[in-house]
């Protein structure tokens, strides 16, 4: 009897249908030869400390490091799951052959093997390979079953990345816990979810300590269409004054009008990630949502595996695009076009070499009933599929460059020219951002034009959304656009496509983040483990980047399973040493166990309402704020309040922004040409006792040159400490935040 193995009962009963093992028994199909068992997912586990040895039970500092000589498995403890093992044990035993047909990729490796190994199974294996689960594809890989051994190193990487997570994960869990957890604190760590942690608070923490910095604009309308000053922006309000003055006293002339013709690729195929992305963004579904979306239609056979990191497909796919396209009859407008001509084949989509175990996600060309949620992930699989195929759209960049005296300023413009592919998305209502369709213009030509010159702030960088998240582990951390080198740097990234969904989620469920909005932001015990943990390189995503590619040359056969696992066990005892040995007695508590607020400066910066009418007035707190012809002022003036923000101070006019700020900082920042005493002087507003706007002019004395070990200057009670790009007190974790960067 030939006994199949697949990771799940659904999946057991396609293969079953297919081998004509139709007959039901408890726990496996029978029938034809066949014996079709399943498991749950994870029937088998690695030891629990205490497995190896009775005493490794207690969190004890004591018992750190825990170095196994040699990791063992065990059928997890559970009484469902003994009853399928044994079930499967003794289908094992009368085998002639055992088919491996777990999901063909690392983790169904592992699965399924610790099984066959736990059942002492001797005989020999093949493996069944497949990327969907059509008859078809079910049928072909029965035809060309594999070897087992042909995957040995697929299921080295897999129990290499399991020792190294057990290895990480339990030691420096128990360590940081004993070590600095409060009551009823645990302080979860892992290989991957800690760097993870960390890229959330960095960005957190440069979001909170940002202090936007005024620029000014130089732009001109001319014929309903906005230039801007050629060589950008203005750091000194004075220099971009000038111009602008000079500007206004002459007409606007267009000096040249280029036309470049360009190409534009269709959208690359989905691999998991950016299936993952595409509909958090667009459909605000979470990473492990779409992971399920995407199993679910694997299982219903209308796409190809999802747990996939390539955007490519392999050559031998080429021959079957034209079938598949064909059974698309709900797309039967969009694939009619292609299926009257031959099918387009380009090196973008087609490339061997890019494809590994699976290529990209795809549809069968099975169609099926779907829910609501399923049809629309499921509709842009096949449009990103159909679309790949059609012509490329053809553009016309255009530049324009004008002139008032001698000042020259520029604007951009896209005219499609042959759409292309674009006409499989049209129908969506999703519009092409930044294409604008430019006037004609005629070189020479010359009119009126409205200047402005106008001052803006840099703005900090946006919180992470579960996309840029899922982009950031993608790159370790590296802020990349281009597609071609985000693919060359896969193998470096946190976390694999199919893990990364689950690395979010315990996250969330260690209640280390949470969600606003979109935004994913840390919470106070977040942000408190990682100011605890000292050791860089446990948040380092550069270096859990390494690690994955480490584990991608064990299934490449680059490097052997044991070299990984001992330079994992250094890193362990290296830890262990290190926070046993610190100092600090930080203890984080489950009662801090809040999410973070919007702190005190940005929810006072909310007045920053992004507005400053409808604003809590500061002086009497009950009125709000509204615009007069001279100033702003709350609407009680006149009955039990005075105060008002006037429009102009020193005969300098003050901006929106910089009052927004002063509501929110406490001052605006250092602004130049106010008029004082008819002297230019050069300073920052605040309010004083009374709420009344007074300038404190820019401070030109030169500070005392800071050292290390002096006595904090703020709080008088830290000293300075010399830290990689600053000064700082050390008090800081106590509230001190005096800080002076090099």
């Amino acid at each position: 009897m030939k006994v199949c193995i697949a990771e799940k009962p659904s999946v057991a009963r396609e293969i079953a249908a297919v081998l004509g093992a139709n007959t039901k028994r408890d726990g496996y199909f029978e029938g034809n030869g066949y014996a079709v068992t399943y498991t749950f997912g994870h029937l088998c586990t690695l030891y629990e400390p205490a497995d190896y040895k009775p005493y490794w039970k207690s969190w004890d500092l004591n018992n750190l490091p825990m170095l196994p000589e040699k990791f063992q498995v065990k059928v997890a403890d559970n009484e469902g799951i003994k009853k399928q093992f044994n079930i499967v044990k003794s289908l094992f035993d009368k085998a002639e052959v055992v088919i491996n047909c777990g999901d063909a990729g690392q983790e169904g490796e592992l699965i399924q093997r610790w099984v066959i190994n736990e059942a002492n199974y001797k005989g020999k294996v093949q493996r069944l390979w497949i990327s969907s689960l059509t008859t078809e594809a079910i049928k072909e890989g029965f035809k060309n079953l594999k070897s087992s051994k042909d995957y040995d190193n697929l299921y080295y990487a897999g129990f290499s990345r399991s020792i190294g997570d057990w290895l990480l994960g339990i030691n420096a869990t128990r360590l940081y816990t004993v070590k600095h957890g409060g009551y009823k604190q645990v302080l979860s760590v892992g290989r991957v979810q800690t760097p993870t942690l960390a890229m959330l608070v960095n960005r957190f923490k440069e979001i909170e300590n940002f202090v936007p910095q005024p620029y000014w604009e130089l732009q001109t309308l001319y014929r309903d269409t906005l230039f801007s000053y050629e060589e950008g922006r203005f750091l000194k309000m004075e220099d971009g004054e000038i111009l602008a003055n000079k500007v206004k006293e002459h007409e606007f002339e267009i000096v040249s009008i280029t036309k470049k013709k360009g190409t534009e690729y269709a959208p690359k195929l989905f691999d998991l990630t950016g299936l993952q992305v595409y509909c958090n963004t667009k459909f605000g579904y979470s990473a492990d949502d779409t992971l399920k979306i995407a199993q679910k239609l694997y299982e219903k056979k209308a796409v190809t595996y999802p747990r996939v990191d390539t955007t490519f497909l392999p050559n031998d796919v080429y021959p079957k695009a034209k079938g598949i396209l064909a059974k698309l009859t709900d797309y039967s407008n969009l694939t009619a076009p292609l299926l009257t001509k031959k099918i387009k084949k380009s090196a973008k989509v087609f490339n061997d070499k890019k494809v590994t175990d699976h290529h990209a996600i795809i549809p069968t060309g099975i169609q099926t009933h779907l829910q609501y949620n399923e049809q629309q992930v499921y509709d842009i699989i096949v449009k990103r599929f159909i679309a790949v195929f059609y012509d490329d759209c053809k553009v016309s960049n255009t530049t324009v460059i004008g002139k008032a005296a001698d000042v020259n300023f520029k604007t951009t413009g896209k005219e499609i020219l042959s759409k292309g592919w674009r006409v499989v998305f049209e129908s969506d209502t999703s519009k092409n951002k930044g294409e604008s369709i430019l006037p004609t213009f005629a070189k020479g030509e010359k009119g009126p034009h409205e200047p402005s010159f106008l001052e803006k702030q840099t703005k900090p960088p946006k919180q992470y959304t579960e996309a840029s998240l899922l982009r950031a582990m993608e790159t370790a951390g590296k802020q990349v656009d281009d597609d071609e080198l985000r693919d060359l740097m896969k193998e470096n990234g946190l976390g694999r496509p199919s893990t990364r969904a689950n690395i979010i989620e315990t996250l969330f469920k260690r209640k280390y983040i949470k969600r606003n909005k979109k935004q994913i932001l840390p919470t106070v015990t977040g942000i408190q483990l990682i100011d605890t943990i000292q050791n860089e390189l446990l948040k380092s995503a550069e270096l859990t980047g390494t690690w994955e590619k480490q584990l991608k040359d064990i299934e490449k056969g680059k490097i052997s399973a044991n070299a990984f696992i001992k330079g994992m066990k250094r890193m362990v005892d290296a830890l262990v040493y290190e926070v046993r040995s610190e100092k600090v007695q930080t203890r984080i508590s489950a009662v801090n166990n809040k999410p973070v607020g919007k702190s005190k400066s940005k929810s006072k910066g909310k007045t920053k309402a992004k507005n400053l009418v409808g604003s809590k007035c500061p002086k009497c707190k009950s009125g709000q704020l509204i615009k007069g012809k001279a100033a702003y002022g709350c609407n009680l003036y006149g009955k039990s309040c005075d105060f008002t923000l006037p429009f102009k101070y020193g005969e300098k006019t003050i901006s929106e922004n910089q009052y927004i700020r002063l509501l929110s900082k406490g001052s605006t920042v250092n602004l130049k040409g106010f008029k004082i005493n008819g002297k230019s002087v050069e300073g920052l507003l605040r309010f004083d006792d009374a709420f009344k706007l007074k300038l404190e002019p820019k401070q030109t004395t030169k500070k005392a040159a800071v050292k290390a070990d002096d006595i904090c200057p703020k709080c008088k009670t830290g000293k300075i400490l010399k830290g990689k790009t600053a000064f700082g007190c050390s008090n800081y974790k106590v509230g001190c935040d005096y800080r002076v960067s090099f």
